[in-house]
């Protein structure tokens, strides 16, 4: 039997972020959010405090903080929790707080004291695809997507392992929409994303709502769920086995769908959470 499909909601305790800015910024709405997303079947749920979209600035330490850990202290008892984070003092008063993954959307370049920070407290790590230079975007640097980002990943799992992180705690994001700035190359990337399967680590993917989807019909973020689904099945046709989506319960329904009509466990989302 295949490796069940988990779902990561997304929580944004943000002011810009390009879906849900501003919207859960206060931390009894973000737990209120976090608890709606639980029992629409997310096993984890990602708390992030400073938006990576493109053209977005830098959050000083002591401000993602105070947008991060009060949330996180809320919803530390009824969730397992991820800090989207590339700050190594994030991550460190998250985990103490009561997170157990760190997804770094840097893989440890804008903050190398953060590989430390995991290896000390045993995280999860979430190493994501991005080009240097990301947020500002820039061409894609490739001929071939998959073999980038291929090259790319298995380079941070070396560096994540050089400082201390164990190899079975990492996990892989290829970055749909990070540096990939045409549809193209993210829809290569859910085509392929079997080939990502080589490098024996579990796939998180993160299709929600991207800029990719729009692209495509012209649509804005509040208008790109059918694309978001249809992503997800994809990519979980593909081998990943972590899906980070802002609609969860609507994602669960497809994968039940697909999963039962198909008899096909690779579609298949646990009813119990994440441990």
């Amino acid at each position: 039997m295949a490796t069940p499909i988990n779902l990561m909601g997304i929580v944004n305790v943000t002011p810009d972020s390009f879906f849900d800015g501003g919207e859960f910024a206060d931390a009894e709405a973000a737990a209120a959010q976090a608890a709606r997303l639980v029992k629409a079947g997310a096993a984890i749920i990602d708390v992030g405090g400073e938006s990576t979209r493109p053209g977005s600035s830098p959050v000083a330490t002591e401000a993602e903080l105070e947008r991060v850990i009060p949330t996180i202290e809320l919803i530390s008892r009824s969730a397992v929790i991820s800090v989207d984070t590339s700050q190594a003092e994030v991550a460190r008063q998250a985990l103490a707080a009561g997170a157990t993954i760190v997804n770094d959307v840097s893989a440890f370049r804008r903050d190398p004291d953060l590989g430390a920070v995991c290896a000390e407290h045993d995280a999860i790590v979430i190493l994501m695809h991005s080009p240097d230079g990301w947020p500002e975007p820039t061409p894609p640097p490739y001929d071939d997507v998959i073999d980038w980002v291929k090259s790319s990943l298995a380079s941070s799992i070396e560096a994540a392992v050089g400082f201390g992180v164990s190899e079975d705690r990492i996990w892989l994001d290829p970055g749909i929409g990070f540096g990939k700035v045409n549809p193209e190359g993210n829809l290569e990337i859910l085509r392929r994303l079997a080939e990502l399967t080589d490098l024996e680590r579990p796939l998180v993917v993160g299709p929600s709502r991207k800029a990719f989807i729009g692209r495509l019909d012209g649509s804005s973020p509040a208008n790109r769920l059918g694309g978001t689904i249809a992503a997800c099945l994809i990519a979980a046709a593909n081998g990943a086995r972590v899906l980070r989506v802002h609609d969860v319960g609507d994602v669960a329904q497809a994968l039940a769908v697909i999963s039962s009509a198909l008899e096909d466990s690779r579609f298949f989302v646990p009813r119990q959470r994440l441990r």
